[in-house]
């Protein structure tokens, strides 16, 4: 299988240039296939039928696209009764060999935060999978499963089990990172390489909020969608926004469409109240192979802590982009492909150059 970057589409509806930021659309079907109340179905255009019309207003090319390849499939745990049904983006070409690439997100957001990167991933051969972390993205969550940690990585573990079911490479961007070094210390027989990109992984979590009244944490959410708010992060989150006021806008509404879900509110609170992330502890529990990815012009986590978290894992690569802010794969999708595939060749070479360097012992005794 050949590890080519292949040219990027000449569309201007497909030009890594319209990359935006995080997540698109929300889910509005039931458990039982009725759509929820207070959603509006979709349907339109080619996309599937669960995500809210609001998807229709999106203009950017490579979320329309990836967006019309989300789809649901059943996922079993031990905290739910029934399959949770759960958003992905599955791979067109599934392969027996090799690692399959499975890409998370951040915190509050999506599989389509990969909408540039995914199809150059594809396109240079790879099995790739984009998957959403249980509470957030575009899952069926109307039965309001738990959404704490041990939650989410149990929910990851058991969508691996039943559709994976090989080692594969892991990559966390932001909180993501969080969650791939929660997943792979424990369960670290799921995971061959690891690939953090503005790992946010030095944070404490949230503070112990059993005392506070549930109303306090409820505003705080709503703020959180709040489009004043939205149009800050994302200005924060990136170097430079190509396309002028539309183009951010069409950034703040793609980021912020997931909110229209009937249980994202309720979702992201049990989160908050629950603690949140905190793998301190957990960073040099990792032994696996590393590739770390960051933003010189990151405006939310120093770049420093790229430094830092080289330092901490024992087997890590570091590679910095320039003139790139906090979500290199959204604004630099075809740099953060490059260097997904040149570790990835990398590390392939070594490994095959171990196995020819291994003693024959055809013929011994």
């Amino acid at each position: 299988m050949s590890l080519t970057l292949a040219s990027y589409p000449s569309s201007p509806a497909l030009r890594p240039s319209r990359a935006s930021l995080m997540v698109a659309a929300s889910a509005d079907v039931g458990v039982n296939g009725r759509a929820c109340a207070g959603v509006g179905v979709g349907g339109g255009g080619g996309f599937p039928a669960f995500l809210p019309r609001e998807v229709e207003r999106i203009r950017d090319g490579p979320a329309i696209h990836l967006a019309k390849r989300i789809e649901r499939v059943p996922v079993q745990t031990a905290f739910s009764k029934n399959p949770i049904l759960s958003s992905c983006v599955r791979p067109l070409n599934p392969q027996q060999s090799g690692d399959p690439v499975v890409l998370l997100h951040g915190f509050d957001s999506s599989c389509l935060e990969w909408r540039s990167t995914y199809p150059l991933l594809e396109a240079a051969g790879l099995e790739v999978w984009a998957v959403d972390v249980l509470g957030w993205g575009f899952s069926n969550l109307e039965t309001r499963p738990p959404g704490d940690v041990a939650s989410k990585r149990e929910h990851l573990y058991q969508f691996w089990r039943s559709y994976i079911r090989r080692p594969m490479v892991l990559v966390g961007p932001s909180l993501g990172a969080a969650v791939a070094i929660d997943f792979t210390v424990n369960f670290p027989e799921a995971v061959s390489k690891l690939i953090f990109i503005s790992a946010s992984v030095y944070a404490e979590g949230t503070r112990d909020m059993s005392g506070v009244p549930k109303f306090v944490p409820y505003a705080g959410v709503l703020l959180l969608k709040s489009l004043p708010l939205r149009l800050f992060a994302t200005l924060l989150a990136f170097h430079k926004i190509p396309g002028g006021p539309a183009g951010l806008f069409d950034w703040v509404q793609i980021g912020r469409l997931h909110c229209l879900l009937p249980w994202w509110e309720d979702a992201t609170v049990d989160f908050m109240m629950n603690g949140g992330y905190n793998v301190l502890n957990q960073i040099n529990q990792v032994k696996h192979k590393c590739l770390i990815i960051w933003g010189e012009e990151d405006g939310i986590i120093s770049n420093k802590q790229a430094y830092r978290l080289h330092q901490e894992l024992p087997d890590a690569v570091l590679r910095q982009i320039g003139q790139c802010g906090h979500i290199p794969h959204v604004e630099k999708p075809r740099e953060v492909a490059t260097h997904v595939l040149d570790f990835l060749r990398t590390e392939r070479a070594e490994e095959a150059e171990q196995c020819s360097s291994l003693p024959s012992t055809v013929g011994t005794r």
